[in-house]
């Protein structure tokens, strides 16, 4: 079994308290909008990191981490990008390739939205842990954490860090 802490969004700001729920992870994934090499390496130093750039990245994550992250773990097959939309609103960016060869995760950040969506057209799970920094609309900052057990996705859990500094 594989133990999964997902992030994204960070803008640059790491909340410690990432470190308390991530300890029992085997291994973080970021999808994109780091904000900057010095947190990347910082969650790298701490667990193995997957991770891919998002918009607001520049040069330094962008050397790093690509646009688009397909691997497997365990027996799932994952597609990580920044903005790749959900289900039946896909990006263009990605949608040929999720209807001709779906993965059985999809994850993505930049929306700031929290989702978990299950796309039954292409037996497909969507997740969107949100966002874990202070810039954005959102007014609370969230992560994701599971397991992958063979090919199974399992024991799914929303962590909330609190709100932004002045909302709420």
């Amino acid at each position: 079994m594989t133990r999964i802490g997902l992030i994204s969004d960070t803008h640059g700001f790491l909340d410690d308290a990432v470190f308390k729920h991530f300890d029992k992870c085997n291994e973080i994934w970021h999808a994109g909008d780091f904000g900057n090499i010095e947190m990347a390496d910082q969650l790298a130093a701490f667990k193995p990191l997957k991770g891919v750039y998002g918009n607001i990245d520049g040069k330094d994550i962008r050397v790093v981490y690509p646009e688009n992250l397909r691997f497997n773990c365990e027996a799932v097959d994952v597609w990580m990008t920044h903005i790749g939309g959900y289900p039946d609103r896909y990006s263009p960016l990605v949608k040929p390739e999720i209807y001709n060869n779906p993965p059985k995760l999809f994850i993505t950040g930049h929306s700031h939205i929290l989702k978990v969506i299950f796309d039954k057209k292409i037996s497909c799970l969507h997740i969107n842990p949100g966002a874990a920094g202070k810039q954005g609309w959102h007014k609370v900052r969230t992560l994701v954490r599971f397991a992958i057990n063979e090919d199974k996705i399992q024991d799914l859990e929303v962590i909330e860090l609190g709100a932004k500094k002045g909302v709420l």
